[in-house]
């Protein structure tokens, strides 16, 4: 036998032997990307990490940087792999919002593990200690309310549907007889739907996430190097109906999952209705693969298409703002969005195409409608 042969027999024997003692752990330790890097690093198969995030306790730090860093421990070869960890992180730390625990049987992995009771060393203790600030923010998926009278109305939270065409657009009017955008956008209300961000919303601040689907390929004539991806909320209006003309909101994306709440803020678009099945947000341009891209590449916003409203905007706190249109809006559609302070911001499509992090705070909306009689 190879000496490099027995020494992977020989670590797959200790990862045999340290995994079942490492979850039977969870609750005297949170888990942290340090401790996830650590196990990558040294060469623990996927499932048994996958097994200690679902048990342990989280302390994740979902940010871009974090998850480069995770990709980069695990090297090319394992990109898959870390994608499955990856979203085992970020379903983890949703759970705990929660749940108030890292995962639906977190008790029931400690009562199966074989080394109950049994104290275990760290996954990188010293990996840890030098990193001791590590995030273990509340989140809180991202919420808007209407501040009309006494009290304040929250908005559901829907999320946009992204839809392709080879049309190149000039404004968003320009799209709506595209048969290949309305029809990708109606046909998401029927797509297995956005699972963690409605998980994450249970009992967080009473919004409920509309479950409008995914992302999903539109109908090309042909592939082409670039294509137009158009953001859309499916229906011909929103159930929100608005008697002012002149509505104010509160915004607070404080502690959305992943999310550095500097990089947004919120604004305030006009809609438009297309063929009496959608209405569109807004649309850009991007490599025909861009939603399959893991890496932050994509400049989504640099040169997006949108109806932007004039507003007045008034931050009280980090990821936190009111914000109401500058002058009476006529009677339509609109919704509040949250938008990258940069018009360079680069966005993962992989990220846009999970709503997670930084695309779930583009997928958002909260829309409205203005009526007719509106003051």
């Amino acid at each position: 036998m190879s000496a490099k042969k027995a020494g992977w027999i020989a670590l797959l024997i200790a990862v045999a032997s340290i995994a079942p003692m490492l979850i039977a752990q969870q609750v005297q330790k949170a888990l942290t990307n340090a401790d996830v890097i650590s196990m990558v690093k040294v060469g623990m198969p996927t499932q048994p990490i996958l097994d200690l995030i679902h048990c342990r306790q989280p302390a994740f730090d979902l940010s871009n940087k974090a998850k480069v860093d995770l990709y980069g421990a695990g090297g090319a070869e394992r990109t898959s792999d870390m994608k499955q960890i990856w979203d085992a992180m970020m379903n983890a730390t949703i759970a705990k919002e929660t749940n108030g625990r890292g995962g639906e049987d977190a008790g029931e992995c400690s009562q199966s593990s074989p080394a109950q009771g049994a104290a275990a060393p760290s996954a990188s203790a010293d990996a840890t200690a030098s990193n001791p600030a590590v995030p273990t923010s509340h989140w809180k998926m991202p919420s808007v309310a209407i501040l009309q009278g006494g009290t304040p109305q929250e908005l559901p939270l829907e999320k946009t549907q992204l839809a392709q065409t080879k049309t190149k657009p000039t404004s968003t009017n320009s799209l709506v007889g595209d048969s290949a955008v309305t029809q990708g956008i109606q046909a998401g209300v029927n797509d297995v739907t956005l699972s963690a961000a409605s998980h994450m919303n249970n009992g967080v601040g009473g919004s409920a996430v509309q479950q409008a689907g995914g992302i999903f390929s539109g109908m090309l004539a042909r592939r082409q190097p670039e294509v137009t991806y158009v953001w859309g909320v499916p229906g011909p209006a929103s159930s929100n109906v608005l008697q002012t003309a002149m509505p104010k909101f509160a915004v607070n994306f404080a502690k959305a999952p992943g999310v550095n709440p500097g990089d947004f803020a919120p604004a305030i678009v006009k809609l438009t209705p297309a063929q009496n099945t959608c209405r569109l947000v807004g649309a850009t341009r991007g490599k025909e693969d861009a939603r399959s891209h893991d890496a932050a590449d994509w400049e989504i916003y640099s040169s997006f298409v949108e109806d932007r409203v004039a507003v007045n905007l008034q931050k009280t706190a980090a990821g936190e703002y009111q914000i109401s249109p500058q002058a009476a809006l006529l009677p339509g559609e609109y919704a509040v969005v949250l938008r990258p302070i940069s018009k360079d911001k680069k966005f993962s499509g992989g990220d846009v195409a999970r709503a997670q992090g930084d695309g779930l705070i583009f997928n958002a909306a909260w829309s409205f409608q203005v009526a007719d009689n509106a003051q």
